[in-house]
């Protein structure tokens, strides 16, 4: 899984504006990274693991973050032979954060500090979600992938970031879901509960079709 929110327009050294939460932003660069390597979860550095994407024609770059797992380590543990979450970003960032905090030695509270005075916000932004899964299919080496672009937009007369129609469309479909009984009533719910069909057939979900 490999995700990124990304301002459409980079005019920096790191090719990167604020579109949500300094602190989030931060910890994610830091803090360890749920995988499953060799049939197992277990725990990866974050901003290792770099990779080169291209999507659409334009070129990217991918490495560990934490967070975007979720529960999916414990539940296919034992299934799937490797899986991985991985922050997708302009070339040369990964480089930069590796600078700041491996060689800087520069803390959580420190980047969160220089980040916010620093970097300025955006609105005019994109979320790419891309997925690929390879396995055995009736015999064959097969691979299936998945790629979304969500951009900014106006609705019901008010701009929107896409990181805000993102993760209010997510929000808000899954507690359609809920209401309308499509999913468990009661204990915890995993996000890969949700069957993407009925995610995507959602009037909040649409916006990720």
């Amino acid at each position: 899984m490999r995700v990124g929110a990304l301002t459409e327009h980079p005019t920096n050294r790191l090719k990167y504006e604020l579109t949500w939460s300094v602190e989030g932003l931060v910890h994610e660069y830091l803090a360890e990274c749920d995988a499953i390597v060799d049939g197992k979860a277990c725990k990866v550095q974050p901003l290792e693991g770099h990779e080169t994407l291209t999507l659409d024609g334009v070129d990217y770059e991918a490495f560990n973050t934490s967070g975007g797992v979720g529960t999916l380590g414990d539940t296919l543990a034992g299934h799937v032979r490797n899986l991985n979450y991985k922050t997708i970003r302009y070339p040369g960032h990964c480089q930069i954060m590796k600078h700041l905090i491996g060689d800087l030695r520069l803390d959580e509270a420190t980047l969160a500090e220089i980040f916010g005075y620093a970097l300025p916000r955006t609105s005019q932004d994109v979320v790419l979600i891309f997925v690929s899964a390879t396995g055995k299919n009736r015999g064959e080496l097969s691979e299936e992938t998945l790629l979304r672009k969500v951009r900014s937009r106006v609705q019901g007369g008010t701009h929107w970031s896409a990181i805000q129609v993102t993760t209010a469309s997510a929000i808000c479909a899954v507690l359609d879901l809920v209401a309308e009984g499509r999913l468990p009533q009661r204990g915890f719910l995993r996000q890969e509960d949700v069957a993407l069909g009925d995610f995507l057939a959602n009037r909040f979900g649409r916006n990720y079709a």
